[in-house]
């Protein structure tokens, strides 16, 4: 590894830190409708504002050993959890692109997945307010992108990708309304847009990881009875995950897997 790529990871893990921080804030207000700049942070027992000090990323928790300053209330370990993955996930998205002109679009996929994942563990629902805005983000990130490099052909299989894996979510969706929600349908639509920057192959192994991955943990919800068939389980982690895997580990996957059922 070079120093310059050694630099690049950095960087990248340093400005995750940073961005999960924010998604924290994103991740509790957003779905109670509260400004995302006003107030600052405080605690949610004492209302005290959170010092600059103790904002800083994993550290600030650890060195707070999880509990307010003032009043004692326990923090929750998942705002350093957050930081955390958001850092390893830019790191791996920055290993996996470079540091090249389709890198921020990438990245911004990250964010904005992490965040709606954790939103929809919570509150079994995936915002408008995020989820629709990101259509324009992909597709200016990705047009800019496509400017640099001239990869127009991308741009065009991207448009196509996510106008095909939103169809068939919503034709899903019509079939079985109960199966998920209609926020996972719109945002499907900017899953395949990314995986569609990559490849046909890249679209259809993430939206089938997506169901793989719900349908592995959903068998294990019943088996262990910590759920039943009437359960309503977050389908939004799921899907994120598994365009995830597809973007990062795509190719290899596809190759272990004809290597498995062809023998190639």
């Amino acid at each position: 590894m070079t120093s310059d790529t050694t630099i690049a990871l950095l960087f990248a893990a340093l400005v995750g830190l940073a961005i999960g921080s924010f998604l924290n804030v994103v991740i509790y207000r957003v779905p109670a409708g509260l400004s995302l700049s006003h107030p600052p942070s405080r605690c949610p027992q004492c209302e005290t504002h959170i010092r600059p000090r103790d904002n800083v990323p994993v550290l600030g928790w650890l060195l707070l050993r999880g509990r307010c300053r003032d009043c004692g209330a326990p923090i929750s370990a998942r705002y350093p959890l957050v930081e955390l993955l958001t850092a390893v996930v830019f790191v791996l998205m920055t290993l996996r692109f470079g540091v090249t002109a389709v890198l921020p679009a990438y990245l911004y996929l990250a964010a904005i997945g992490i965040a709606l994942a954790f939103i929809d563990l919570d509150t079994k629902r995936l915002p408008d307010k995020l989820t629709l805005p990101s259509y324009a983000v992909a597709l200016v990130l990705l047009g800019v992108a496509a400017a640099v490099d001239g990869t127009w052909d991308a741009l065009l299989r991207s448009v196509l990708g996510g106008l095909i894996l939103g169809l068939f979510y919503g034709v899903l969706w019509f079939v079985y309304p109960a199966g998920m929600g209609f926020g996972d349908v719109k945002f499907s639509g900017v899953l395949g847009i990314y995986l569609g920057w990559l490849s046909w192959a890249t679209v259809a192994l993430g939206g089938f990881l997506g169901f793989l991955l719900g349908g592995v943990v959903g068998a294990a919800l019943l088996l262990t009875k910590r759920a039943t068939r009437k359960t309503g389980i977050p389908f939004g982690p799921f899907m994120i995950l598994g365009a995830l895997l597809a973007i990062l580990w795509g190719q290899p996957l596809v190759d272990w897997y004809a290597g498995v059922a062809f023998g190639a």
